[in-house]
C-alpha cells in the first residue's frame, strides 16, 4: 500500500484490474447504466485472454443478463452441450453413473463449451465500442492509499529493471492510476485481492478459501473419435481416494478436445504431484482411445477457488470492491464459475455507479454482499455449501455420496441434513511430513500421449525476460532447504505444473532453485508452500503466458 510519489497521475472514475469476465463485464455494465463515466481497465497479459484458462462450459445465464444479444453480435461460443455424462474411474474401468441420480444442482441446461481467451477478448471489444480504456501489459502492483487509507487507484509496474533491481537503458517507470472506486477482478489469488483481505480483514470470520489446480491442454482428435457438444466429468483414477478432483474432457468445435485434471490444493501427500496425476490420467483407457492419433497443441495450468460459500470474503473496502474470482464464486460440484463472474461484476458496477452519482467516491459500497449474492448467486451456491467439505473428510467415494445425499435433500426439502459445514485448514496446513507418507512414482511420459513439464511448457508460449527481477518472492530463503525439505521434502517441485522450482546438490548441500521465466501464474506456490514462504507477485507487464485458445 503507497502514495504515488513523484509519478505521474492520470485520473479516471472507475478502475478495474484485470480484463477476465468479472472484470470485462463490470465495465460493460457501468458504460450501460452511466455511458458517461470514464472507466479504464489494465490487464498484466500481452493480449486479452493471454493469462486466462478455463476448462470450459458455460453456464449462460451470465451473458445473457449482460448482452442479452450476444448469439447475434457473434460471441465466440463453441457448440451447446448435447451430452454431459459423470463418470467413476477405476484403475481400467469406465463406471457411468446413471442419468437419474445427478442432483440437478450439477445440471445446466442450455450450457455451452466455450474458450474463456476467446470469450474474455471479444467481451473486451464489446467494452472499448462502448468507450472503456483498456490497458494490456499492464502490471498492476500496488494500490494508492489516501490519507485515512482508503483505496484511490493502483500503481503500475515499472518496465526496464534488471534482475539485480537497478533500471536498464530501457528502463519507464510506472504510473499511478486514481479512480473514485477501484475494482479488483485479478481472478483466483491475485496478489492485490491477497493483500487487501489482509489489510481490511475481509475474511474475518469466514473460512479460509480453498482453491484446486488445474491442468488444462488443448488437442486435436481423430474426426471418429469427436463428437461436438460432448461433456464428460470424471471422478476416481488417477486421484486416490483421499485427494478431492476430478477430470473433464469436452469436444469443442474442430475437433478440439478440452482435457483437463482439478486437483484440490487440500491434499496431504506431499509426494503427490497434480501434473504427474494429469499424466496418469491421459493413460487411462477411457482417455487414451480419445486421444489415439491426435494432437496436442496447447497447454496450460491456473489454480481456481474452491471453498464455496463459506469462504467468500467481505466483497467491499473503502475504495472498491472484490469481484469475480478474486473473491470466489465457483460450484464446486457443477465446476462453473463464469457465470458467476459476470454476475457479479454487473452487480458491482451498477452499486459504483449509483454511488458516483450521488456524489461519492472513496467509501465502501455497504450492502454489496448482499446484491451480488442476490443476483442469484447465493441461491447457487448455498444448496451446493457442504459438496466440498464432505468430500475433504470423507474421502472422494463416501464424500460424493454424501455430498450427493445432501444436493438431493437441499434440491427436495430446501434443507440440509448438515447444516452449514467448515472447513477446518487451509491448504498449505494440509500436508503430513514425508515420514508419513509413501513415496509416489510417476513413469516417463511418452512424448505421444503424457509429457514432460518443460515440452508443456514450451506450448504455454511463455515470455518472461530473463532479466528482470524475480516475481516469486521469499519471505526468508533458508526455510526450503532448512524447514521445508526434512520435514515434506520440499514438495514446490512437484506441486508446481510448470517447472519452476528444483532441489539440486551443489557441493554435496542442498540448494533451493527458482526458474521464475517458467512461471504460468498459477499462484499454486502461493497457496500451498507448507511454511507460507512464497509470495507470487506480478513480473514485468506482458510477461507470463501467452495462452491462446484456452
Amino acid at each position: 500500500m503507497a502514495d504515488a510519489g513523484s509519478r505521474e497521475i492520470i485520473e479516471t472514475d472507475v478502475l478495474i484490474v484485470g480484463a477476465g469476465p468479472a472484470g470485462l463485464s463490470a465495465a460493460i455494465r457501468l458504460k450501460q447504466v452511466a455511458p458517461n463515466l470514464g472507466v479504464t481497465v489494465v490487464e498484466k497479459s500481452a493480449e486479452l485472454g493471454g493469462h486466462i484458462i478455463s476448462g470450459a462450459v458455460m453456464n449462460p445465464v451470465g451473458l445473457d443478463a449482460l448482452l442479452p444479444d450476444w448469439r447475434e453480435l457473434g460471441a465466440p461460443v463453441g457448440p451447446k452441450v448435447t451430452r454431459d455424462t459423470f463418470h467413476f474411474l477405476t484403475g481400467t474401468a469406465d463406471l457411468q453413473l446413471p442419468g437419474p441420480m445427478i442432483p440437478p444442482q450439477m445440471k445446466t441446461p442450455d450450457a455451452v463449451i466455450v474458450s474463456l481467451g476467446d470469450l474474455v477478448k471479444w467481451l473486451g471489444e464489446q467494452a472499448q465500442g462502448l468507450g472503456v480504456d483498456i490497458f494490456p501489459m499492464t502490471a498492476a502492483v500496488d494500490v494508492l492509499t489516501g490519507e485515512n487509507g482508503q483505496v484511490e487507484g493502483i500503481i503500475t509496474g515499472d518496465l526496464g529493471v534488471g534482475a539485480d533491481g537497478e533500471p536498464k537503458s530501457t528502463y519507464a517507470a510506472g504510473i499511478g492510476l486514481k479512480a473514485k472506486y477501484t475494482l479488483i477482478g485479478e481472478g483466483a489469488r491475485g496478489s492485490l485481492a491477497k493483500a487487501l483481505i489482509q489489510r481490511f480483514g475481509l475474511a474475518d470470520g469466514r473460512d479460509p478459501q480453498l482453491y484446486g489446480l488445474g491442468i488444462k491442454e488443448v488437442w486435436e482428435i481423430a474426426p471418429d473419435r469427436h463428437e461436438p457438444g460432448r461433456v464428460d466429468h470424471y471422478l476416481g483414477f488417477p486421484l486416490d481416494d483421499a485427494t478431492s478432483g476430478g477430470g473433464f474432457a469436452y469436444h469443442a468445435e474442430g475437433n478440439r478436445l478440452y482435457l483437463g485434471l482439478a486437483v484440490h490444493l487440500s491434499y496431504s501427500d506431499p509426494t503427490l504431484s497434480p501434473f504427474g496425476e494429469f499424466q496418469r490420467f491421459k493413460q487411462h483407457p477411457a482417455i487414451a482411445r480419445l486421444l489415439e492419433g491426435g494432437r496436442r497443441v496447447s497447454y496450460g495450468a491456473r489454480a481456481m477457488t474452491s471453498g464455496g460459500l463459506q469462504s467468500i470474503p467481505d466483497l467491499a473496502f473503502p475504495g472498491g470492491a472484490l469481484i469475480g474470482c478474486a473473491a470466489g464464486f465457483m460450484n464446486v460440484p457443477a465446476l462453473k464459475a463464469i457465470h458467476n463472474a459476470i454476475r457479479s461484476g454487473m452487480a458491482t458496477a451498477e452499486r459504483v455507479a449509483a454511488a458516483i452519482a450521488e456524489g461519492r467516491a472513496h467509501d465502501t459500497l455497504e450492502g454489496l454482499d448482499e446484491s451480488v449474492l442476490a443476483t442469484g448467486i447465493g441461491a447457487e451456491l448455498g444448496p451446493v455449501r457442504n459438496v466440498k467439505p464432505l468430500w475433504s473428510r470423507f474421502g472422494t467415494l463416501a464424500g460424493v455420496l454424501l455430498g450427493g445425499f445432501d444436493m438431493w435433500c437441499e434440491a427436495l426439502l430446501r434443507v440440509s441434513p448438515f447444516g452449514t459445514l467448515r472447513h477446518g485448514k487451509a491448504d498449505s496446513e494440509t500436508l503430513k511430513p514425508i515420514q508419513e507418507a509413501t513415496p509416489r512414482a510417476y513413469a516417463r511420459p511418452d512424448g505421444v500421449t503424457t509429457f514432460d513439464r518443460a515440452a508443456s511448457v514450451y506450448l504455454a508460449n511463455l515470455s518472461h525476460d530473463e532479466d528482470q527481477p524475480v516475481h516469486l518472492r521469499l519471505a526468508d530463503p533458508s526455510v526450503p532447504v532448512r524447514e521445508n525439505l526434512p520435514r515434506y521434502g520440499e514438495p514446490a517441485p512437484l506441486y508446481c505444473p510448470a517447472g519452476v522450482y528444483e532441489m539440486v546438490e551443489e557441493g554435496g548441500a542442498p540448494v533451493f532453485r527458482i526458474h521464475a521465466a517458467n512461471c504460468v501464474h498459477c499462484k499454486t506456490c502461493d497457496i500451498k508452500d507448507p511454511a507460507r514462504n512464497i509470495t507470487w507477485v506480478p513480473p514485468e507487464g506482458g510477461s507470463g503466458p501467452n495462452y491462446s485458445g484456452m
